[in-house]
């Protein structure tokens, strides 16, 4: 393959018909469904559903025997699956989703979640990182292979919407389509970060959840503080006691040793390699306030905390008013959102149901004490990467990054990758993307990195064609 000519006709699409249609695309407040439970009859979702339709039917004219459909079971959000027929046996899975998260306060000046903005190398807006690009980047890499005329594998693209609610409609299509998914020798997957934007990554892990809301309630109705302070109990000192029977305030470690897994040496080493490439941008791509610190000194440490260790964090608070609304009260209940990540192999329903456990037993003053579980999500440990594709990755890293691949472990979740992982054990897995330093997906300020995107691309075609040839 000419890997100049790879990279110019890639690089090209993207400026000539991808950057538009992104644009477009981050216009739409198509937040996924536990965002916006009203998202049917809003119709945000058919709306981007319907601009990736647009805009891939006219690329894959260009693919002898591609084909595109929107499937949409009753009652779920529908599915982008395209199929390009390949030149050589063998079956690829690529996969992205188009759903968004919600807006998110903090954006800057002049900025906002569905107000694209381009600044030189990166598109800010909402979605365009995570995960609108994964289909423009699957079919830029095809239609660059079909240019040059080099085979590959049979190949279906998969665009889901439903992956920042849990992906909970999936499993549902992943049957419905099982006939057409086929049984992949390999899934590319393009929903996953990158640790810097100056070479190919590959995840290696990726941790699960357990996710629910914890209520305290001591009062029916809130009563002046003067009179029953010292009488009725805080309904917020008691749930920050019951997060003390899972978390140490001092260190941020979990307590409960059930929640830890053995750590494969494997996993390890890949964590002393990555903090060597890294160094402190492991930590100092986060917008630290003041002289906060992270929680350790030890890079590899930090990096597998991130990746393999269980860690909490509440995500939202309830029964709390804002100081400016905070009167001498003393409030009948405090509910927190509990956001547990969970190492990789650790069985999540087991979690979950532990947790709750630990939540809801021997409850201080007898108090009332709910953990509304939400259900959990299973991580994801990527199996042993084949000779083949090893050497494939280092190859089209050199070819475009110009620098060797890194391989590490990501601390959020994809279920896709989990569901995949269990039905196809003897699948080879690509796991990667464009969520580097600063990209802050989920977060205000969201942005594309350009380049990346034009990269991983080309990429992936180097990938595919060896793919071809294995």
């Amino acid at each position: 393959m000419d890997t100049k000519a790879l990279e110019g006709f890639t690089a090209a699409l993207w400026e000539d018909a991808i950057i538009p249609a992104l644009t477009d695309y981050i216009k739409i407040p198509n937040k996924s469904p536990a965002f916006d439970p009203e998202w049917d009859a809003h119709g945000h979702m058919r709306d981007a559903v319907a601009l990736m339709e647009r805009w891939a039917r006219r690329e894959i004219a260009a693919l002898p025997g591609a084909s595109l459909e929107v499937v949409q079971l009753p009652g779920r959000t529908p599915v982008i699956l395209i199929d390009v027929p390949g030149t050589v046996e063998g079956r690829v899975l690529l996969y992205g989703h188009l759903d968004k998260q919600p807006e998110m306060a903090g954006w800057a000046e002049g900025y906002g979640p569905w107000k694209p903005r381009r600044e030189k190398d990166k598109l800010y807006g909402r979605g365009g990182a995570d995960d609108g690009y994964a289909m423009f980047a699957s079919i830029a890499a095809l239609r660059a292979l079909a240019e040059q005329k080099i085979p590959h594998a049979h190949c279906v693209i998969l665009i889901e919407a439903c992956e920042e609610s849990g992906s909970y409609d999936l499993p549902f299509y992943v049957d419905h389509l099982a006939a057409r998914l086929g049984d992949p020798s390999l899934v590319i997957c393009l929903d996953s970060g990158c640790g810097d934007y100056e070479r190919l990554w590959l995840t290696t892990s990726l941790r699960g959840i357990a996710m629910g809301t914890l209520t305290v309630r001591v009062l029916e109705e809130g009563v002046h503080s003067g009179d029953a302070s010292g009488i009725v109990p805080s309904s917020f000192r008691i749930l920050r006691g019951l997060l003390s029977r899972l978390e140490d305030e001092k260190t941020g470690a979990l307590l409960p040793e059930e929640f830890f897994v053995q750590i494969p040496p494997e996993r390890r080493e890949q964590a002393k390699d990555v903090s060597k490439v890294l160094g402190n941008a492991v930590y100092d791509k986060f917008p630290f306030a003041g002289g906060t610190e992270p929680m350790s000194s030890d890079l590899s440490e930090l990096i597998l905390n991130r990746t393999w260790r269980p860690q909490l964090a509440v995500t939202g608070i309830e029964g709390l008013p804002l100081p400016v609304n905070g009167g001498n009260v003393l409030l009948p209940f405090t509910t927190a959102k509990l956001s547990l990540r969970l190492p990789p192999t650790l069985d999540a329903g087991k979690a979950t149901a532990l947790l709750k456990k630990t939540m809801e037993a021997n409850p201080p003053y007898r108090a009332s004490v709910h953990f509304d579980a939400e259900g959990g999500q299973s991580g994801w440990d990527a199996p042993k990467t084949a000779h083949w594709l090893s050497e494939s990755v280092a190859r089209a890293s050199q070819s475009m990054f110009g620098n060797a691949p890194a391989y590490m472990g990501e601390g959020g979740s994809i279920p896709f990758m989990a569901m995949l992982g269990a039905k196809f054990p003897k699948t080879q897995f690509v796991v990667t993307g464009v969520l580097g330093p600063h990209s802050n997906a989920h977060g205000p300020n969201e942005f594309l990195h350009i380049p990346m995107a034009k990269k991983l691309s080309a990429a992936i075609a180097l990938i595919l064609a060896d793919h071809a040839k294995s």
